[in-house]
């Protein structure tokens, strides 16, 4: 080694100069820059052709531009601090190895010596990582490594080939021939890139929201928030960036790879080389976080981790959802809430998009439609209906807007390099555009909403096209040379673009937080980038109502799981077109599945004109509004709707103990099946069927006319809800289907927890909590978590979670319950319910009392317990 830092030497976990005797790698070659020619004074004009190599631009031609490849390797100077390894070169690249623990490091190649370290905008402020219990850095024949007692990284200094390997030695990550980045001559650094092999046995999942596959090999995809109305299966980009992906090779060992990097970046999973993996960003430094785990479970946990999980919701935000584009006057509002409670189908949110605004002014009303908006409100709420209305960033050029007075007094708006300030647009013709990478520009819009939160009574927000959108031009948003505060720093948008719109939902949601402290904040998001979820739900935007994008709905939402963004729905139908009967069933079935759960349409109105004439979509409406109630299709799918609503609010105990788990242990509330054994090929292949919670197998109906169908369970047992048949997983299995429902498993061990059906999520006490209650071939957990459903005294130990232990004997089985928290519940009783079609249970003896059991005519079982017990026999 060359240039060793003096600081090595009494450093901690110092490096250490094993040397053992082994052959070098073999390595691919890297391409070394040259120096260009000097210029002479007669020059020859050449044709342009484009940005070329170094290599062909030779004697004294001009060019459109010139680009140097580099890559990175030794020789370097070597640095040790503590836990971080920085290996510097005199062209003022270098590459920083940093471990966080035992599972997980963060490299950052930095191309040059100007493009330092970012904050980031993804990785939680408040996140506390489990100190590693032993780092040994190794002086090696051919280079460097470090090893903690989980991973192993090694680089080669010669070429800067590196190596990521479990505690078992098997290779991870092969990146060949590693890191690397591409400038020009015009502008400057403009790709960074890293390179890494691909086997034959190798499966990709994650990047948030795609519409392709779930397995992502052999795609070529990039992330630049994009808005994408009627995308399709093969759309790209679209309206998030989530650089986030898992892999896993032919012998099951996992790994997962984080790229915090904001510029626009691209993603090839051996699309274009078939035995190569590249990874890609058009700027910045090169964050890359490798995450180690014994399952992919294991790694999306601790990503979901790093980058944070959201406060726990108010209730009702998981209840069902109505919307459309858009209910208004307020007369058509009100009927539709009517019709909720008159048909009883239950419903918690209804929502006001775009028109419920004075000429597209956002934090105003247009008084023509809702002249009385705080008492409508307030009237709604009696009701039991949440109102969401929708704010976008483009505030409308107008002298005589307050929210455009202000935010020119308190300069606030993006601005061209010339200092011009950023116009185009939107909804209105010219609209203005808040730099939401400023602190202090958040803190100002956060209390823009103090009107409708605070004295109206607004319960969330809906923040929509915030990528940020820009009509009538063919890139879709801002000149990627606007200005941005980035937190201080500055910089252009081509490096804030991406994380525009997780900006605007920070914004919103520490406003709400701040206007109303006993109140948890409730924001819906279009467009977002990793660590997003800390402040919003989201939905996968403007989709078709058609089975292909059904399909896709059920892929795109758990990958965002997977992603670690679990607070996701679609909207259900589709926004473009109407759906017929059959698809709106099943997209209802599927939605109540995801944690979001809003049918959203467009009706008659035309997307992206802003010359829209307003009578004319009246008129349109009049004669064919294009409703998209559970009650519009006629009543047998009204009666298909309204079960399917009713099955979710029952499962709201179940649920919101998942969303529970999610917050507190980062476990996605959606699970590919992947995620459940990422062993099994098959599981890996699979991207139809997924587990809701911990221990609900769901199988959508995706397809029309389907009735019977086969599905592949993963290993153990699971029983059928409909007919409590057990079936032995690690195989398929015949379905049939109906329109009724569709098909779902419990597997055999767990307990699921129901509530009674309400109209509302706090409609009135719950009297009672029905448990199903399932035995296994040996012992298993469930857990139920229940707080106030709003406000913060949960925090202050205000909850109660119930862990429930089956196990089965000789004759039954045992139920065991552990409780903790001070939060009492309504219910004193529970009524447990056998789904253990095997067990012949006559009677249970409950911490010591024997009690006899109901049985009804399928031979189940049901008795009605103290909801305080702590052990019960079943015989």
């Amino acid at each position: 080694m060359k240039k060793k830092d003096p600081a090595l030497k009494n450093a901690p976990n110092e490096l250490v100069s094993t040397k053992p005797k082994v052959e070098e790698p073999k390595l691919s070659k890297t391409v070394e820059a040259t120096e260009d020619d000097p210029v002479e004074e007669e020059i020859e004009e050449a044709p342009i052709v484009g940005p070329v190599p170094i290599s062909e631009a030779e004697g004294h031609n001009r060019f459109d531009d010139v680009f140097y490849e580099e890559g990175f390797a030794g020789p370097w100077q070597v640095k040790q601090e503590g836990t971080t390894l920085r290996l510097s070169r005199k062209d003022g690249s270098a590459l920083e190895v940093r471990v966080y623990g035992d599972q997980l490091l963060r490299i950052q190649y930095i191309p040059h010596i100007a493009l330092e370290k970012r904050p980031s905008y993804a990785v939680d402020p408040n996140y506390q990582p489990e100190p590693a219990r032993q780092i040994v850095w190794h002086e090696e024949e051919y280079g460097l490594a470090v090893s903690t007692a989980r991973m192993r990284w090694s680089i080669v200094e010669k070429t800067g080939q590196w190596t990521l390997e479990n505690q078992a030695g098997e290779t991870l990550l092969s990146a060949n021939p590693g890191f690397g980045h591409q400038r020009t001559i015009l502008k400057g650094i403009h790709k960074v890139r890293l390179q890494a092999e691909v086997a034959k046995g190798d499966h990709f999942f994650g990047l948030g929201d795609k519409s392709c596959a779930l397995d992502l090999k052999g795609q070529k995809l990039q992330n630049w928030t994009t808005d994408a109305f009627a995308y399709g299966p093969q759309s790209d980009p679209l309206y998030k960036a989530i650089p986030f992906f898992c892999k896993t090779n032919k012998k099951g060992a996992p790994v997962g790879i984080f790229l915090d990097n904001t510029y626009r970046t691209h993603f090839d999973f051996a699309h274009t080389e078939k035995k190569q993996l590249e990874v890609a960003a058009d700027g910045g430094v090169l964050d890359f976080w490798l995450i180690g785990g014994n399952n992919l479970l294991e790694i999306v946990q601790a990503y979901t981790l790093l980058t944070g999980t959201p406060t726990l919701p108010p209730i009702w935000a998981l209840g069902f959802h109505q919307c459309r584009w858009s209910y208004f006057p307020e007369s058509r509002l009100l009927e539709v809430a009517q019709e909720f409670r008159d048909r009883q189908i239950p419903c918690d949110a209804l929502y006001l998009d775009i028109d419920y605004m004075d000429g597209w002014r956002c934090f105003t009303w247009n008084y023509d439609y809702f002249p009385q908006p705080k008492e409508m409100i307030q009237g709604l709420k009696e009701q039991g209906f949440q109102t969401i209305t929708m704010i976008d960033p483009g505030i409308k050029v107008d002298p005589d807007y307050w929210v455009f007075q202000e935010g020119m007094l308190h300069d606030v708006f993006c601005k061209r390099t010339n200092r011009e300030l950023m116009i185009g647009p939107v909804w209105p013709q010219d609209c203005l555009w808040p730099d939401f990478t400023s602190e202090r520009i958040r803190e100002w819009w956060g209390q823009l909403y103090h009107e409708l939160y605070v004295e109206q009574g607004v319960a969330g927000f809906w923040n929509d096209m915030n990528e940020p959108a820009v009509f009538k031009v063919r890139n879709f948003t801002f000149p990627e040379e606007v200005r941005h505060d980035l937190e201080g720093i500055g910089g252009e948008h081509r490096e804030a673009h991406n994380i525009y719109g997780q900006q605007m939902a920070k914004a919103t949601f520490d406003g709400l937080a701040h206007l109303q402290e006993d109140k948890r904040p409730f924001v819906i998001t279009r467009a977002t980038y990793s660590g997003g979820q800390r402040f919003s739900s989201a939905w996968t935007g403007d989709n078709v109502a058609s089975w292909e994008h059904l399909h896709m709905a059920n892929i795109q939402c758990q990958r965002m799981a997977l992603s670690g963004f679990s607070f996701i729905g679609t909207d259900i139908g589709g926004f473009v077109d109407r759906p017929d009967d059959e698809l709106f069933v099943r997209w209802v079935q599927l939605g109540v599945f995801h944690p979001l759960f809003r049918i959203h349409s467009m009706g008659n109105n035309t997307d992206g004109a802003s010359e829209v004439d307003e009578d004319t979509v009246m008129e349109a409406m009049q004669a064919d509004r294009m409703d998209q109630e559970p009650w519009a299709f006629g009543k047998k799918v009204e009666a298909h709707s309204k079960a399917a609503i009713e099955w979710r609010y029952e499962l709201l105990p179940y649920l919101y103990t998942a969303f529970w788990q999610y917050q507190q242990r980062g476990v996605p509330m959606l699970r590919s099946l992947s995620l459940e054994d990422h062993t099994d090929p098959k599981c890996l292949a699979e991207e139809n069927a997924f587990i809701s919670g911990a221990d609900w197998l769901v199988v959508p109906i995706v397809e029309p006319d389907l009735k019977k169908t086969k599905q592949y369970f993963p290993k153990g047992d699971w029983i059928s809800w409909e007919t409590g048949e057990i079936l032995t997983g690690g195989q398929k299995h015949k379905l049939k289907v109906s329109l009724e429902t569709i098909p779902q498993f419990l597997r055999a061990g767990a307990c699921l927890p129901l509530y009674p059906v309400m109209q509302y999520t706090k409609e009135k006490p719950v009297e009672q909590l029905r448990l199903i209650v399932s035995v296994g071939s040996e012992a298993y957990s469930s857990e139920l978590y229940e707080d106030a459903g709003e406000g913060w005294s949960h925090l202050r130990g205000q909850y109660s979670l119930r862990n429930f232990t089956t196990a089965p004997t000789k004759k039954g089985f045992t139920l065991d319950q552990i409780q903790m928290g001070e939060y009492e519940t309504d219910y004193q009783t529970i009524r447990l319910e056998g789904f253990t079609s095997n067990l012949d249970i006559q009677s249970v003896e409950v911490d010591g009392t024997i009690m006899r059991v109901k049985t009804n005519k399928n031979g189940r079982w049901t008795v009605e317990v103290p909801a305080n017990f702590k052990t019960l026999k079943g015989q």
